[in-house]
């Protein structure tokens, strides 16, 4: 593979670092009309970056070279150019930048804008691109960006979209007439409305199930239909309590529901040529694919193992490539034909152990948690409580590197797909309102009292530990939960809330705007009550606390005012501080994090040796 080096002999590292060393792909995407050119993001040089992938001469190179890796690519639909998106050591402010299929400079992809925070991209046919940005200063603005002339000079952006609250590209036409946008006007970040535009930003259509603000029910941009003149939009929607999709056809005023009757949330794309929808159906943790032909009474399974799609793509030969794992079996990139797609050179990742589902009865509901325990051994073991981030998005049984760590160390790792999560209806998912991270905790307090009664868990070695929301929730549950944790790990985490929404992008503030129900200045007492710093001063158990520099999300001047407190009453604490975003896309940075969390958790709780491990 151009551009890769040959890959370490890890064989004699312990298991866990071989699984984040091993080399990974992305499920290629590919240009529309040229199916041979594909592009995919890959660690295998240590970093994760772009590659493109010629299919017809196998040749595959490396797009993007920068010491903190790129994951944000884009072929055009002739497949001659890769956009991807440059910000700056993770900090998620930029331009687009453009090089060559084949190789070449890289230029600026549309000079005439600023940069921003992305918020969307569409690629014409005719070499025009519609740019969705996000600032501070200006919330969202969408820009048309006209093809480059014969001379190779290009059109100034034009901006065709405005205003304070968030919004985004949803997708362009084939014939590049119409453009779908996201938009939350009415202010509730989590329900999005849709609007089709015309190239000159008048609109065509607006759909919004929300009724302007006042109904908690959103809309989602699936794709137009891949056909030329055929204006008909692929639409997820909220309307039977979890998401299911459906077709508007925006110029006749028409919706078609589909007969697609699956549990759990219901997602789509189309077919190449227009003639059926591939569904990504994922229900209680696991997902599946199906085939629905629009007018057949039901979908048509597309069989696949037991455990995680986490990407799917139908081809124009009507074979479906998808990216598959399962907690136990690392990812790999398959299709329906029976061929491993995309299979990276170098040492493969050791399997881990398979998950157990778990069911509690909550506060709010019954509770549903992935639990892996060590391959040997009886319990009650030392316990992490591995807590997703999001707060929208779910833990399911897909491979994982981290909590695979834990295991080999002899803990057992319990994820919650507390309320809030995704994947178990809508209710589930909008249960988070004004009282945030406290609603979440209380349902990771009630399994972590079944971890206990069912002897799985040591009550005594109990950790909480999370990254992004999940490590703002770590920060907040010792705090709010002292007596019930004996350590705690947050990675990147919200940890001084006022601060965090003053100092964090654009987006983030509007969705706490909705989660919470206001500012900070006007709504003073839920933002006291859900920040962990309000309740620094009752933490007992040992914290461990890791943070990007350039983070925009989670933004460091917050997380510093969290730990001067904690350091003002002498607590024990311990803080690394890493140059880079909201994570990172290094390898042997993600390996130094996992070890000293290892290291921190085995020093005060008792364990083994972390490099023998």
């Amino acid at each position: 593979m151009e551009g890769m080096s040959e890959s370490e002999n890890v064989s004699t590292m312990p298991e866990w670092e071989q699984r984040f060393r091993a080399p990974r792909v992305s499920l290629p995407d590919w240009a529309e009309d040229a199916p041979d050119r594909s592009l995919f993001v890959s660690n295998a040089t240590g970093t994760y970056e772009l590659y493109a992938w010629d299919r017809a001469s196998g040749r595959q190179r490396q797009v993007t070279d920068r010491p903190n890796g790129t994951t944000d690519g884009v072929l055009t639909p002739d497949g001659e150019a890769i956009w991807w998106f440059s910000d700056t050591d993770g900090d998620e402010f930029g331009v687009w930048m453009r090089q060559p299929f084949g190789g070449g400079e890289d230029e600026p992809a549309a000079p005439g804008l600023a940069p921003s925070y992305p918020a969307g991209l569409a690629i014409g046919r005719d070499g025009s691109a519609v740019i969705g940005r996000s600032t501070d200063e200006d919330g969202t603005t969408i820009h048309l960006v006209p093809p480059s002339g014969s001379d190779g000079s290009g059109g100034e952006a034009v901006e065709i979209y405005r205003h304070r609250e968030s919004a985004g590209v949803g997708d362009l036409s084939y014939d590049g007439t119409l453009i779908a946008l996201e938009h939350t006007e009415h202010g509730d970040a989590m329900h999005s409305a849709l609007r089709v535009v015309r190239p000159d930003g008048s609109t065509v259509a607006e759909l919004d199930d929300t009724e302007g603000g006042t109904k908690e029910l959103g809309l989602a941009v699936l794709g137009f239909a891949p056909v030329a003149g055929d204006p008909r939009l692929l639409v997820g929607h909220q309307r039977r309590g979890r998401w299911e999709p459906m077709i508007w056809d925006p110029v006749a005023g028409t919706e078609t529901a589909l007969p697609v009757d699956l549990p759990g949330d219901v997602g789509a794309e189309w077919y190449p040529d227009g003639s059926a929808l591939l569904i990504e159906h994922s229900f209680e943790a696991r997902s599946e694919l199906w085939r629905y032909e629009p007018g057949a009474a039901e979908p048509v399974r597309v069989e696949t193992p037991a455990g995680t799609v986490s990407g799917a793509t139908a081809r124009p030969d009507g074979t479906v490539e998808y990216l598959w794992s399962s907690a136990a079996q690392p990812p790999v990139v398959r299709s329906t034909s029976g061929a491993v797609v995309l299979d990276p050179p170098g040492a493969k990742a050791p399997a881990s152990v398979a998950v157990e589902d778990a069911w509690v009865e909550g506060p709010g509901g019954r509770i549903h948690a992935l639990v892996q325990k060590p391959a040997t051994g009886d319990g009650p073991f030392p316990t992490v409580f591995e807590i997703h981030g999001g707060p929208t998005w779910h833990d399911s049984d897909a491979f994982a590197s981290g909590p695979a760590a834990w295991v080999d160390h002899g803990f057992a790792v319990v994820r919650v797909n507390y309320r809030g999560s995704t994947g178990y209806g809508r209710a589930w998912t909008d249960a988070l309102k004004h009282r945030v991270g406290l609603i979440e905790l209380e349902d990771i307090a009630a399994v972590r009292d079944w971890s206990v009664k069912s002897g799985l868990a040591d009550p005594q070695r109990l950790v909480l530990a999370g990254g992004s929301w999940g490590g703002y929730l770590t920060l907040l549950g010792l705090g709010t939960q002292p007596d019930a944790w004996a350590l705690g790990l947050a990675a990147v985490p919200v940890a001084d809330y006022v601060t965090a929404y003053h100092d964090e992008m654009e987006a983030l503030k509007a969705m706490d705007r909705t989660l919470l129900g206001g500012t900070p200045e006007e709504v003073p007492e839920r933002f006291e009550a859900s920040s962990p710093l309000t309740y620094v001063d009752a933490v007992r158990a040992p914290v461990y606390i890791s943070a990007g520099v350039n983070d925009p999300r989670c933004p460091i001047r917050q997380v510093e005012n969290y730990v001067d407190r904690l350091a003002a009453r002498g607590a024990v604490h311990e803080v690394y501080r890493y140059d880079a975003g909201h994570g990172s896309l290094v390898v042997e940075e993600r390996i130094k994090q996992v070890r000293l969390e290892l290291e921190f958790a085995l020093k005060h709780l008792g364990g083994g040796d972390v490099l023998g491990a």
